[in-house]
């Protein structure tokens, strides 16, 4: 700037020059001002944004705290709702022997005063006990199938079953039903073995026939099986009154029934169970129906290749004739259910019934002599069963005496016992016909 200032120059010259120097001078600093200016402007506002992420930071770990704090009460709930559902399991199971226990020695009371001669009057009061043991039996498997089939803890044991067998059961079972109603109740023969967990392939049956039957007035229902590649497509059709479409899906839900005048009241979890017992082993289920024209339910089922054909099963005239003077061993701690068993036994079978309450009354009961055959129930005095009990009375023989299991447990243990025994299981309450059936399989 000095250099630009000359001596000999005008001053009036001498001021234009200084008053470019000072605006150019003005000029820097104006722009140095400007930089300063924005340089801490955004100083500031890194400032205020470190202030706020440390106070997002802060409301984060609030949060991250609140939602570990209900995490925490979450996971406590949990539990005490596994718990509770786990007791609620361990009380229906402790309580099913409980209630069954009596409904088993009432309905062998009730069979055996039906074979005894009656008049008009008390043949239809015996009808009407029959109905009400049956109506509060299914309440009490309906209510533990669901409690069983909602359990994450179940057991299925799948194994080939039978169809043709599970046909002869169910006939059995239903046939003085359907016929009460004035019903047909048929039955396709079939060679068909399919894979499944026995019980509750007959419970799924068992829910579909007798929903055929409730809501049907005329005509029948016919049960088959279909082949269809690798599956096996049950079959339950009815002539009944249909199911709308607007109902078909409502119908599988807990306690939902038709509203139709000519149905016979229900508690309407029979198709609840269905739906659940299929989802759980992977059998698909479909629903045909027409208006007053009736209903079928097909369940599919995988296929198994049969290794004996079944054998032709003898009449049941055949059956009790060949049970006549053979020998059955009862182990069972009820005086009630003894008596009932003894009834049926001497009675209408013509055999000889020899009474224990546990495993050391039935060695000594039995003594040298083995019995024909051994009917024992799971639950027994002071930590018992049946297990033990056909264990020591077969050691004793010193053979594989026949035997058969009668319980109202369902647990997984109880049927792996069983089956490392070979012994066929009876649910309670037992059926007088089901127990003639399976005592003539084991000594025909």
């Amino acid at each position: 700037m000095a250099r630009m200032l000359r001596d000999d120059d005008l001053p009036q010259r001498k001021v234009e020059k200084l008053l470019r120097i000072n605006s150019v001078l003005i000029d820097r600093i104006d722009r140095l001002e400007e930089t300063r200016g924005s340089a801490w402007s955004m100083f500031q506002a890194a400032v205020a944004l470190e202030q706020e992420v440390l106070a997002r930071t802060r409301q984060l770990e609030k949060a991250m705290a609140d939602l570990s704090q209900r995490n925490r009460e979450l996971a406590v709930a949990r539990a005490s709702a596994e718990e509770a559902n786990r007791s609620k399991t361990r009380f229906l199971r402790a309580a099913s022997h409980d209630l069954l226990q009596p409904l088993s020695a009432a309905r062998l009371f009730l069979s055996a005063l039906s074979d005894t001669q009656l008049d008009e009057n008390q043949q239809e009061l015996a009808q009407r006990l029959s109905g009400a043991f049956e109506s509060v039996e299914q309440l009490m498997h309906a209510v533990l199938d669901i409690s069983r089939l909602d359990s994450q803890r179940i057991e299925f044991h799948r194994q080939p079953v039978q169809v043709n067998d599970l046909f002869r059961r169910l006939a059995i079972e239903f046939a003085p039903v359907a016929e009460a109603k004035g019903l047909r109740l048929s039955f396709v023969p079939t060679h068909a073995v399919v894979e499944s967990d026995p019980v509750f392939l007959r419970r799924i049956a068992q829910n579909l026939i007798s929903n055929a039957i409730k809501y049907s007035n005329r005509g029948g229902v016919l049960v088959g099986i279909r082949k269809r590649g690798p599956m096996g497509w049950l079959h339950v059709y009815d002539t009944g009154v249909g199911i709308p479409a607007v109902d078909r899906n409502r119908i599988f839900d807990e306690f939902q029934r038709l509203n139709h005048d000519t149905a016979t009241p229900g508690m309407g979890l029979g198709l609840s169970i269905v739906r659940r017992a299929c989802n759980k082993l992977g059998h698909p289920i479909r629903l045909e129906s027409e208006a007053m024209r009736g209903t079928v339910f097909r369940v599919g089922l995988p296929l198994v290749e049969a290794r004996t054909e079944p054998r032709r099963k003898d009449p049941p005239d055949a059956a009790i004739l060949a049970l006549r003077g053979r020998v059955a061993l009862v182990v069972e701690n009820d005086a009630g259910m003894r008596h009932g068993y003894e009834m049926i036994l001497r009675d209408r079978l013509g055999m000889v019934a020899r009474l224990s309450g546990g495993t050391d009354e039935a060695l000594a009961t039995m003594g040298e002599e083995p019995p024909d055959v051994i009917v024992a129930d799971y639950s027994l005095e002071n930590g018992d069963t049946g297990l033990t009990a056909i264990r020591a009375l077969r050691e004793r023989a010193g053979r594989e005496v026949p035997a058969v299991m009668v319980t109202a447990h369902r647990d997984a243990s109880v049927n792996r016992g069983c089956a490392a025994l070979g012994v066929p299981i009876l649910a309670k309450p037992i059926r007088p016909a089901e127990l003639t059936e399976i005592l003539g399989q084991l000594l025909g």
